[in-house]
């Protein structure tokens, strides 16, 4: 760790920061962020959540923080590095504050930062700029005209973007908003699109990670103004101070009778036609049906299949979750092996005594292991999900947050089905085969599931199934039915 780094630096600790607090880091070392020089501290989020600006009345719209473990609370200086352990700053902490939203041993640390290297991770980092870098040549009167999308560019927004950047008399910045979830077929499609973007404009990926709660738009036109932009053209609501003037796209539609997007109100009536809905649009890429060239470049409906194929050619993951000698496992396995029979899918089976052996061997089952145990099944679901396969997970899975923690991080990469073994506990130990529920009761395993800790019983499972009355062909077939309707299973 302390290889690369000053002297004075040496026997500093090190943290890793959450990926959305990486993302905050790597903008606020760029100068994204002005005119913040670190992370937050309780007063400035206190005045930022409340009224959307800084304690000294700096309109900012979003806390930008940064949690660590209790045991790095009383560092002076904390090295923060990038997931491969290359250091990127030092925090000079000036405050260690308790945050309610924090769960329990965490705490948020608050105070400026040093810059030690460029973050160097991530793809078509070659494009991303900082402010300072940023070459772009201002259009009339120093205007520059941001867009800052989380989506590709469709030949709607392409024609409302010309328009507005004609009338400015502004080349266009194009900021692409990465989120960590098919963000390289984003920058694909922007690129895709450069050559009908205004003379002069330019494409810079930004690593600016999704603000839950609001005001990310305002946020938006933050980070749009530190990069030199005098407009943003958005339809979308700003409710607090910005530093730039926010612009709204004339509405446009599509010409049924010259075949062309143009201003509504340049249309006759009866020959309008909206572009596609997202749930329009979601189904076509479901059914992997074309799509149509009227509503955007065919380049650019590649980089869409590429990031949703059709649901058969789709990863997903289906995950299992009961209580011990519900039967969950004996249905996994046996889906697993009718998939194979079928063909078409590669399916890899995670059950959760393989799993404890192979992957999570030395954890104990303690509520924090047997949690780290749940995410690392969902780890390795999710990456066979990116990869296009079929995952298969029985673990028990108790807690609800742990579940929904790995459904976000498949859901980043494909698709999850819950499946509920709601086996009731009095079948479950009647059941019991290794004498786990008896040794449970009588106080020889602790925290055991069911009896001496809790279940929280799924509210979002996709199927429920109760394997009291079933055969373990009659549950594997009602699995397959909720897969094959909904095309993940031809």
């Amino acid at each position: 760790m302390s290889a690369g780094l000053p002297e004075e630096l040496h026997g500093l600790k090190s943290w890793t920061p959450e990926p959305t607090e990486l993302a905050d880091l790597e903008l606020l070392l760029a100068g994204a962020f002005r005119p913040l020089r670190g992370f937050l501290g309780s007063l400035d989020t206190a005045a930022v959540v409340a009224g959307g600006r800084l304690a000294d009345g700096t309109p900012w719209p979003s806390p930008v923080l940064l949690s660590v473990p209790d045991e790095l609370a009383d560092q002076a200086r904390l090295i923060l590095q990038d997931p491969e352990g290359v250091p990127l700053a030092v925090l000079q902490v000036a405050e260690a504050w308790r945050d309610p939203r924090l769960p329990e041993g965490r705490v948020r640390l608050a105070g400026p930062l040093t810059p030690l290297r460029r973050p160097a991770y991530g793809a078509f980092h070659r494009l991303r700029r900082t402010p300072a870098e940023l070459e772009i040549t201002p259009g009339r009167d120093g205007r520059l005209l941001a867009v800052a999308t989380r989506e590709p560019l469709h030949r709607k927004q392409l024609g409302q973007l010309r328009q507005e950047a004609e009338r400015l008399g502004a080349p266009a910045l194009v900021l692409a908003l990465l989120s960590g979830a098919h963000e390289q077929e984003l920058v694909r499609a922007l690129l895709a699109v450069q050559k009908d973007l205004p003379e002069g404009s330019r494409i810079v990926p930004v690593n600016l990670a999704p603000r839950p709660g609001g005001r990310e738009q305002e946020l938006r036109a933050h980070v749009a103004a530190a990069y030199g932009a005098t407009h943003l053209l958005t339809s979308l609501p700003m409710d607090g101070e910005v530093p730039l003037a926010v612009v709204a796209p004339e509405p446009w539609a599509y010409d049924l009778d010259v075949e062309v997007w143009r201003p509504v109100a340049r249309i006759e009536d009866g020959h309008v036609r909206a572009e596609l809905s997202a749930e329009e649009l979601g189904e076509l890429l479901d059914q992997g049906a074309p799509i149509p060239e009227w509503f955007t470049p065919p380049a650019v409906a590649v980089e869409l299949r590429r990031a949703r194929p059709p649901r058969h050619e789709r990863g997903v993951t289906v995950f299992f979750t009961g209580l011990s000698g519900s039967g969950k496992s004996t249905v996994a396995r046996g889906l697993a092996d009718a998939l194979v029979e079928n063909g078409g899918r590669t399916v890899s089976l995670l059950d959760g005594d393989v799993v404890r052996q192979m992957l999570s061997s030395g954890l104990t089952f303690s509520k924090s292991d047997r949690d780290l145990n749940i995410r690392r099944i969902g780890y390795v679901a999710a990456e066979a999900t990116r990869h296009g396969g079929l995952a298969i997970c029985a673990p028990i899975a108790p807690y609800a947050a742990t579940r929904a923690e790995v459904r976000r991080m498949v859901e980043a990469v494909g698709d999850f089905v819950l499946v509920h073994v709601a086996t009731p506990l009095e079948e479950c130990e009647r059941r019991d085969r290794k004498g786990l529920y008896a040794k449970a009761r009588a106080g020889l395993i602790p925290e055991f599931t069911g009896i001496s800790d809790p279940y929280e019983e799924p509210e979002d499972a996709d199927l429920v199934l109760d394997t009291t009355g079933l055969s373990t062909e009659e549950a594997v077939g009602a699995v397959l039915k909720l897969l094959t309707a909904g095309g993940w299973v031809r």
